[in-house]
Order: C-alpha cells, then sequence, then structure tokens
C-alpha cells in the first residue's frame, strides 16, 4: 500500500493549525488548481469528530467525488479522515500537530496518508508510479498555502 509523508513547518500555534486544517472554506481555497468544492455533508465551517464531508474535484481532467469521516478527533494534537465511498479502495490520512522544538511559537504538521487504488495489480502500479506522486504534490501545495495563510498577522476588526 503506497504511503505519502509529508511534514511542514507552520509558524502558527498547533490550534489554529489544527483549525485551520478542518474549516472546510479553507481546505477549498488551498484547493483551487483542482477546483475543489464540498457538495455533502459539512460544507462550510469547521468540521468535528464523526463529520463527513463529500468532495468534488477535477484531477487528471476528470471528475472525482470522495466522502471522507473524521474518525479520530484529538485537538489540537491530531485527527484522521478516511474515506466513506470514493476512487480510492482504501484512503486514510493522519494529520498531527507538534509544537517545533527549535520555535515554540510554530507548529510541525505532518501527514501521513495511507492509500490504495482499486483495479488489482492495475491499480496498484497506477497508486505507486501516478497517484503517489501526484498527491504527494497536491498535499505539499496545500500546507504551502496553509503555512502562508497561517502565518499572515491578523488585521484587527
Amino acid at each position: 500500500m503506497p504511503r505519502i509523508e509529508l511534514a511542514t513547518d507552520v509558524q502558527a500555534a498547533p490550534e489554529a493549525v489544527f483549525d485551520a486544517c478542518l474549516d472546510v472554506d479553507t481546505h477549498t481555497d488551498s484547493m483551487g488548481n483542482s477546483a475543489e468544492r464540498a457538495v455533502g455533508g459539512v460544507t462550510t465551517g469547521r468540521l468535528a469528530a464523526g463529520d463527513t464531508v463529500t468532495w468534488e474535484a477535477r484531477h487528471f481532467g476528470l471528475p472525482w467525488r470522495m466522502t471522507v469521516r473524521i474518525t479520530d478527533y484529538r485537538r489540537p494534537y491530531g485527527f484522521t479522515d478516511e474515506q466513506v465511498s470514493g476512487p480510492f479502495r482504501r484512503w486514510r490520512h493522519e494529520h498531527t500537530f507538534t509544537p517545533n522544538p527549535a520555535d515554540r511559537a510554530a507548529t510541525v504538521m505532518r501527514d501521513v496518508i495511507d492509500f490504495s487504488a482499486p483495479m488489482g495489480p492495475l491499480g496498484r502500479l497506477v497508486a505507486r508510479f501516478i497517484l503517489r506522486p501526484y498527491l504527494r504534490r497536491l498535499i505539499a501545495r496545500r500546507n504551502a498555502y496553509l503555512a502562508v495563510a497561517l502565518a499572515r498577522p491578523s488585521t484587527p476588526s
């Protein structure tokens, strides 16, 4: 089963990073390249334990739809989302947030994604050589967006 592991430094407290990662609107903003949007379940605001959201997007020029459930919720340390229905045989994305030991005002955001594709041996090849690199870039781009967005100083109202 392919695995993707990423670590991203974010100049914000773990609570802020945790909340941003569960915010449907922030997720939609961060995934502009694939026109991802929430079309079912929780479609705006912040997800909580047990919530589901159905995402619709375009990847490889094709429409994709995937419903995930928040199956583990440990604010502000981490959460896990898992596919309920969608294109993968299996999808499990664990998010963890720990204070950066070198900078207590910063957070190390880690993503561990375990997934597999349908279609047996052909699916394994597609997952390894096409999906894994593509998804790694997609999540890295999302994380870069979050790091920039969370590092911006907030303006007083």
